[in-house]
């Protein structure tokens, strides 16, 4: 089995061979270990967008607006993924972002990924009927479960989930009010067998 970090530097050498620049290369790195650390198949995409970026042009989408749509052409996930990442500070004010056509979606996860740590929210990222949810580059719940490479995407929905609590306020005051079960007052008997109890003053 390959190690983490073989991962990462044969897909930063890979990167760079394939035409980007180092600084693209080890971000790309990161994602893939990323992707393979989640159970994800990052090898096998990145391997696959490789070749196929030989044969096929892709959009570089340099800038993230409400709506990205690329009849023609599909979108890079590398630096479509990039620019979301670089941009999800003035992105996070937005409920939603819709994006057509990208090509090897399975790269742009990492950056969606990424991006829910930097803006300190969970993200949830429909690619066609596969769902993904990211909690702060931590972990990510999904309804893909496949080993296998998906070319294409053709809607893409990135959409941000404001921060709350996962239980009601009720449930709380109850797990509050048995929790204090565990608060002891403190007695005569307590002070002289508690910390420091018993010592004797030297000086």
């Amino acid at each position: 089995m390959k190690s983490l970090s073989e991962i990462d530097v044969i897909s930063k050498r890979a990167t760079k061979a394939a035409g980007y620049s180092w600084g693209i290369a080890e971000e790309v790195g990161k994602n893939i270990k990323l992707l393979e650390l989640f159970g994800l198949p990052g090898v096998k995409n990145l391997n696959a967008f490789y070749k196929s970026k030989k044969k096929n042009v892709y959009k570089n989408l340099k800038l993230i607006n409400i709506e990205n749509k690329s009849p023609n052409e599909k979108l890079c996930p590398v630096i479509t993924g990039l620019s979301f990442l670089d941009q999800i500070k003035t992105l996070e004010s937005l409920e939603e972002i819709k994006f057509e056509n990208i090509g090897y979606p399975i790269l742009f996860i990492p950056f969606v990924s990424r991006a829910s740590e930097v803006i300190g929210k969970r993200l949830l990222l429909k690619v066609d009927d596969k769902k993904f949810l990211f909690n702060f580059n931590i972990n990510i719940y999904s309804n893909f479960l496949s080993n296998e490479t998906i070319e294409l995407a053709k809607n893409v929905l990135v959409k941000f989930i404001d921060n709350s609590d996962s239980f009601e306020q009720k449930d709380w005051e109850e797990l509050y009010k048995l929790s204090e079960n565990t608060f002891v007052e403190e007695s005569e008997s307590l002070k002289k067998t508690g910390a420091g109890a018993g010592l004797n003053d030297n000086d």
